[in-house]
């Protein structure tokens, strides 16, 4: 930590180490404090107001504020959640499956807690920004025609019942981490979880009037791409704030993390430019998204070739699983959330396996480890995440439907929800 030399230097650094409250004495790094503290805002920016503006400005203009307000919203829920007991359900001890509740309202944490050489509380908020996107990215799925209500009770169940225990698996010591699954910031536990989700509920609610060949287009794709450069920048925080440390996985996190979203991006457009005649704005950034998404898990462990060919694999799996999803299975997603973010955070989970090997420019697995028993492992960390997101779905979905409904009216449809739901529009014209 210190660059004096001599005996100067060792004097100096003997006395701060000596002095009260000193963090060297504490454990605590203040460079790695600082980097999660900034981390910490800019995975917060990515949903506010990052996703709220690449999703609003892809829906009827009508009903603009509303998936703004649904990311606002679960913005807030999330948050009362984290501290109330999800925080405690995924980090805390408990069992192969979930953490107790022994930390709920963050109960025996002092200020002085460490998580690492980081205080707790700044692990925490941290985790919490993880906590907050990932049912946000579900609000791609149900926009124009669910009721707010539902949007709450959905997200916040959502929250316990699938985030919550699968968090816990992965990063809190569960079954999967036991196993030695790779998932450096959320292919499983954010994307995986978030995309498959998001197709059933699409299936269950039903598609909007018109689909698929009678719906408009984006309403504003000018404010789709802020939105989206918003959500670049903000995933430096989410991949290489993962690191909790700033140190040389964090570079190189954050290194692949950009190569990995620039190819993707590339690639959407090519497809685009080849299959149309002409490459669309909408097109780019959505391979830009999907370039971050299968990335995601794979970016602490693997080099700039890696980033380079997982951003390939993410725009080519993707672009066609979009289709795949709307032409061929009829369903809805509307802004394409298990394509991107579900096919996207699994692609990128089992090429961990795969390109973190260190012939390969990766960190390496394992001691021991092969590629092909990681691959098994990876294999089993999406058979598992899917699995439960999709049976804990259902349940909740069916929940939500009893207690409040799911669907609004076709009235309601035909106004708006801007209007009908909030009492706004986002536009005077």
């Amino acid at each position: 930590m210190f660059k004096r030399t001599g005996i100067g230097g060792l004097c100096l650094a003997v006395v701060i180490w000596m002095l009260p409250g000193s963090a060297q004495a504490a454990g605590l790094s203040d460079g790695n404090t600082a980097w999660i503290l900034t981390s910490t805002a800019l995975v917060l920016f990515m949903t506010l107001p990052g996703l709220a503006l690449f999703y609003a400005g892809l829906v009827q203009s009508k009903n603009v504020l509303s998936v703004m307000m649904h990311c606002f919203a679960i913005a807030c829920l999330v948050s009362v959640l984290w501290l109330a007991g999800g925080y405690s359900l995924a980090f805390a001890e408990g069992n192969a499956i979930v953490g107790g509740l022994s930390k709920a309202f963050l109960s025996g944490v002092g200020k002085d807690a460490l998580v690492g050489d980081i205080p707790e509380s700044v692990f925490f908020m941290f985790q919490m920004t993880f906590a907050i996107i990932t049912p946000g990215l579900i609000v791609g799925a149900y926009p124009e025609r669910i009721k707010f209500s539902a949007v709450l009770l959905f997200s916040g169940l959502w929250l316990i019942l699938v985030y919550a225990p699968i968090t816990h698996w992965v990063w809190g010591g569960g079954w999967l981490a036991k196993m030695g699954v790779m998932d450096f910031a959320g292919g499983l536990v954010v994307h995986a979880t978030a995309g498959t989700s998001a197709l059933l509920l699409a299936y269950m609610l039903g598609a909007r009037k018109g689909f698929p060949s009678g719906l408009r287009p984006p309403h504003n794709p000018g404010m789709s791409m802020i939105g989206a450069a918003m959500l670049w920048v903000g995933w430096f925080g989410f991949n290489a704030g993962s690191a909790l440390a700033a140190d040389t996985s964090a570079g190189m996190a954050m290194l692949v993390t950009h190569i990995s979203a620039a190819t993707a991006s590339l690639v959407w457009m090519v497809i685009e430019w080849v299959k149309f005649g002409r490459p669309s704005l909408i097109g780019i950034i959505t391979g830009m998204v999907a370039g971050l998404a299968t990335i995601t898990p794979a970016s602490g462990f693997v080099g700039p070739l890696g980033g380079l060919c997982i951003g390939l694999a993410g725009g080519l799996l993707c672009y066609w699983a979009v289709h795949l999803v709307k032409s061929s299975w009829k369903i809805d997603d509307s802004l394409d959330v298990f394509a991107v973010h579900g096919v996207g955070g699994i692609t990128g989970t089992l090429l961990a396996a795969v390109f973190g090997v260190a012939s390969l420019g990766g960190a390496g697995l394992a001691k021991g480890v092969s590629m092909g028993q990681q691959f098994g492992v990876q294999t089993i960390g999406v058979i598992a995440t899917v699995a439960w997101s999709v049976v804990l779905t259902f349940i909740i979905v069916k929940i939500t439907q009893a207690m409040v409904g799911l669907r609004v009216s076709d009235d309601e449809i035909t106004q708006g929800l801007d209007i009908t739901a909030h009492g706004e529009s986002g536009y005077s014209l």
